[in-house]
């Protein structure tokens, strides 16, 4: 069965059979000690709903463990990167004794880390079952803190479940294989006990751990959600709910209460941190819920995504996503001819490599394509230039910011015209507007970038508030 044709029928039976269970999700910072697990318990003993707890790894130890995956390191580094790994564990230990049933899977796999930490690695599936440590160790610590709050809490291994291909480092979901295996593994234990896993991870046909990149803890939690028929999945973080922009560069930033599933997706597309992207597929497409809101302050609520669109049309927030490349092709064969685009693509594909904007002209075409540093690899390598350079002339560029305007209904209105004045006073390398009326996209160079999303945020968004 095909993924699309998965995904539909998993669509219909969300809408036939949807429970009332919710899916958590707790991320790095929620569960960095004691005393953040602690508050996250009380979040979960407050609603008798939350069946699944899906946990990253505890706040510093991923950075540990992806310095763990490189060859060069010395004896030394390595040992020193293993023992932050274990510090930050033995600091929650310190509070809590472990039952006889945690403390056991606990140690059994402290020293499966350190057996695969202490050497370099030799392949990319060991790449992932390094990488995986970090959430099956703070799963553990968890469900010891929600037994001590009163919770029959139990430790599930997700790889169970959650099945993927063997895309190693970024593997995609096998939608209906994890459907099948919630319903035979997971769902029977939901009805008495809150059930405690991992985000992130999961397992190929082979029973060999995969991950789905970074940050893919929020999607983990959507797809359980999905295959468990969940009306809910509520993502835990460190801010109140998803803001008109980042907090930490405009002050003046504020929550945004609802937004709809195709608002939220390009926020999280384009840069907003506090959801992964992929996150909003399952969630979508099954009709979930996703609320985002903070651990630390659950009290002041957050963000509900829902499929309901929004009602209120213009620009509702700015995002800006650092490390962009803008790869430009020219050919004067381009001109009046057919197949040339397909051409382009037909490489890019080969190379599995995602584009963002694309934009043309007679004899051109420029494309922006992610470059982060945390990727798991570069986005764009020579390989690939070398197979477009048969073709056409190749241009890169680096050290650019996609800035994004997101909201609802975007069209060249006033709001939109008083933007081109904002610009005027920076240097706009490409300007993509009409594939989507959620959003209105730009590259910038990536030294202004701030100062260009803070003149967005100050001359559009706050005096649009303020009436």
């Amino acid at each position: 069965m095909n993924t699309q044709l998965a995904a539909t029928n998993l669509q219909q039976s969300a809408q036939n059979q949807k429970s009332d269970y919710v899916v958590a999700k707790f991320g790095g910072t929620s569960v960095a000690n004691f005393e953040a697990m602690s508050r996250c318990s009380e979040i979960i003993v407050a609603d008798n709903n939350v069946r699944v707890v899906a946990v990253s790894a505890s706040a510093g130890v991923t950075n540990h463990l992806v310095t763990l995956c490189k060859k060069d390191l010395s004896a030394d580094e390595r040992n020193e990167n293993i023992a932050g790994v274990i510090a930050i564990q033995d600091a929650i230990l310190n509070e809590l004794s472990l039952d006889a049933d945690l403390a056991h899977g606990f140690d059994e796999t402290i020293k499966a880390f350190k057996s695969l930490a202490s050497e370099p690695l030799k392949s990319k599936q060991q790449h992932d079952e390094l990488l995986s440590f970090g959430e099956r160790l703070s799963s553990y610590l968890f469900t010891q803190v929600l037994r001590l709050n009163g919770l029959n809490a139990v430790r599930f291994d997700v790889r169970q479940v959650l099945k993927t291909d063997s895309q190693f480092s970024k593997a995609t979901p096998d939608v209906t294989a994890t459907a099948m295996a919630a319903k035979e593994h997971l769902i029977p234990l939901l009805a008495e006990q809150v059930i405690v896993t991992q985000g992130f991870i999961g397992s190929d046909a082979h029973g060999q751990t995969t991950t789905l990149g970074r940050g893919g803890s929020d999607y983990s939690a959507a797809l359980l959600a999905e295959a468990i028929n969940a009306k809910s999945v509520h993502i835990w973080t460190d801010v109140v709910g998803i803001f008109s922009t980042d907090p930490r560069l405009c002050a003046k930033a504020t929550p945004i209460e609802r937004l709809s599933f195709d608002e939220a997706a390009e926020m999280a597309t384009f840069g907003a941190k506090v959801l992964h992207p992929a996150t909003i597929l399952p969630a979508s497409r099954s009709h979930i819920s996703v609320f985002v809101g903070s651990s630390r302050e659950p009290e002041r609520g957050g963000t509900w995504i829902e499929r309901e669109k929004s009602q209120i049309p213009g620009i509702r927030a700015v995002t800006q996503r650092k490390n962009q490349i803008l790869l430009t092709l020219k050919s004067p064969e381009m001109l009046l001819a057919s197949g040339f685009l397909a051409h382009v693509f037909t490489i890019l594909s080969e190379f599995n490599i995602s584009v963002d904007l694309v934009t043309t002209s007679e004899i051109s075409v420029a494309i922006t394509l992610d470059n982060a540093p945390n990727a798991s690899r570069p986005e764009l390598d020579q390989e690939c230039l070398d197979k477009l350079a048969e073709f056409c002339h190749v241009s890169v560029e680096n050290n650019l910011t996609l800035v994004a305007l997101i909201g609802s209904q975007i069209q060249l209105r006033q709001q939109e015209i008083n933007l081109m004045n904002v610009l005027s006073d920076f240097n706009i390398r490409l300007i993509c507007h009409g594939a989507s009326k959620h959003n209105l996209c730009f590259l910038v160079e990536q030294s202004e970038s701030d100062f260009v999303v803070q003149a967005i945020h100050s001359r559009l968004l706050e005096v649009q508030n303020a009436a």
